[in-house]
């Protein structure tokens, strides 16, 4: 069975991957505005773990409103969502089986509620899974440990290929490097390397 995985390269949609891998056949599939090549960091850990990967294009239009939710929120989680959800319609949208993504228990952004993957399920005839939702961080962390060589610093230092750096290219094009600080808390994040192995 074919799977989607939304993937970033960082501990959760790795460790995500590593989980479904006896399952599915898993293709781990960045979304990109096409604003920076920051898809390539997950290219690299996909490949690097032994997953396939696509590069899938996501609408600037999408990116544009998120970035006018942040920074009207003064706070990026709004936008992050939004750009969440069109990623798994975009993924959605693909001739797989089902669809995945590195959510945990205890995140507060992204999240997908049941009547959301219920939703994407019935409209667009797959299944939708999320194998850390019942995982709270510090599972994770100790699985992620176990399995993983990875990278943990400021987001600004690790390389990754989430939502946030093509967002925050944005809002620096548009509205300058202060705005980017005054919406994106400080905050680390991860990127994977390689299996412990």
């Amino acid at each position: 069975m074919e799977l989607a995985l939304l993937y970033s390269g960082g501990k959760d949609s790795s460790l995500a991957a590593h989980l479904l891998d006896r399952f599915y056949d898993v293709r781990c599939v960045t979304g990109s505005f096409g604003l920076t090549d920051d898809w390539e960091h997950a290219e690299r850990a996909a490949t690097e773990l032994g997953f396939a990967f696509e590069r899938v294009d996501l609408d600037r239009e999408v990116a544009e409103e998120a970035a006018a939710m942040m920074i009207a929120d003064g706070y990026p989680r709004n936008g992050i969502q939004r750009v969440h959800e069109h990623a798994l319609e975009t993924i959605a949208k693909r001739d797989v089986d089902a669809i995945a993504d590195g959510t945990r228990r205890d995140d507060r952004v992204p999240t997908v509620s049941r009547a959301q993957a219920q939703s994407l399920e019935d409209r667009h005839g797959v299944d939708y899974i999320s194998p850390l939702s019942g995982f709270g961080r510090h599972a994770v962390d100790r699985l992620v440990e176990a399995t993983f060589d990875v990278q943990q610093g400021p987001s600004e230092e690790v390389p990754k290929a989430d939502y946030e750096d093509e967002l925050r290219t944005l809002i620096a094009d548009e509205h300058g490097e202060e705005t980017v600080g005054e919406v994106f808390p400080d905050h680390d994040q991860t990127y994977v390397h390689g299996r412990n192995d």
